[in-house]
């Protein structure tokens, strides 16, 4: 049977409140975080000093470069273009098939910022295999070696991107690098957090007759973590771990937009652990709040790795 979730009984009880302390004390902190390590520290403008790099800090080259000097930056490219023409057929494909109303998921809310995020990586990397070539046209044609203030700003190869923070006037990302930094740390945790919920929580009760596991369902719960883990394999990004703010926050939002709509549509909730009704339903949302620090973390660790691998 279906609670109404529009009668205000519904809403005015101690478990709805609980649950609203708990997302109202999330997003508090992740704003204070956010606030305190990506506006604040920055204001400073304290410098890390020689042979030093700022972890925090995104640097000029950083969205399409590639983590060897081995790896030339059209392979990101190419890789990037596979997967944003992979996963936005996959969305179309599901949208058309199952209409619009998919986007009542956080499933498909994950899977399209993914697919924003390849998009997106798409333009950094053209921007940059073009820049690479611009200059290195410019450089050979101009038969002069370039100046020290100039090598700071032109970083023709995939080595001097390497080795960028190594100079002390190089240059901080900009306003539109930085944002797929925060959309690509988002897209680690929610992705994250999607599959594991899906495939450890929810699929194994998923018993009765009508649930049928098919090709569109595998794929919206594994295609996005298996192009994700390509990128973090080949990019040059940093994981700083304070960015788990714009996670909680995008889940946060999720939360907050079920909630509006079920107080004025009474229709079941995409998953059952959202239901308000449950006397568990706190415990839930605090539990499902807890399960961001290891769905970030599980990248976070993968970047140790990867770093560790590369420093040998």
């Amino acid at each position: 049977m279906t609670v109404d979730t529009t009668a205000p009984s519904y809403w005015l009880n101690w478990r709805f409140l609980l649950s609203a302390i708990c997302l109202i004390v999330a997003m508090l902190l992740s704003s204070f975080i956010i606030w305190k390590y990506e506006f604040h520290n920055k204001s400073n403008n304290q410098q890390p000093g020689p042979n030093k790099r700022d972890p925090v800090r995104l640097y000029k080259g950083e969205t399409w470069g590639t983590c060897s000097k081995s790896i030339h930056p059209i392979c990101l490219l190419a890789f990037r273009i596979l997967a944003f023409c992979a996963m936005l057929a996959l969305i179309l494909a599901d949208s058309i098939i199952h209409s619009f109303g998919i986007f009542y998921f956080y499933t498909q809310w994950t899977f399209t910022l993914v697919t924003v995020y390849f998009a997106l990586g798409c333009s950094h990397s053209i921007y940059g295999c073009l820049y690479n070539r611009n200059k290195a046209d410019f450089e050979q044609g101009s038969n002069v070696a370039p100046s020290l203030g100039e090598d700071a700003e032109m970083h023709t190869t995939n080595n001097t991107i390497l080795n960028r923070f190594d100079d002390p006037n190089c240059k901080t990302a900009s306003l539109w690098e930085y944002s797929l930094q925060i959309i690509f740390q988002t897209c680690c945790g929610a992705v994250a957090l999607t599959d594991s919920v899906f495939w450890l929580v929810l699929y194994p009760f998923y018993t009765g007759k009508d649930f049928r596991l098919h090709f569109l369902i595998i794929c919206m719960h594994s295609v996005n973590a298996v192009f994700l883990l390509g990128d973090v394999t080949l990019n040059s990004l940093q994981f700083p771990f304070f960015r788990i703010a714009y996670f909680v926050m995008w889940t946060c939002i999720f939360v907050v937009f079920q909630w509006i709509f079920h107080a004025f549509v009474s229709k079941s909730w995409p998953y059952a652990f959202l239901d308000l009704s449950s006397t568990y339903a706190p415990l839930w949302y605090l539990g499902v709040g807890l399960l961001h620090f290891p769905c970030f973390g599980i990248f976070t660790l993968i970047f140790k790795i990867k770093q560790f691998c590369l420093s040998r």
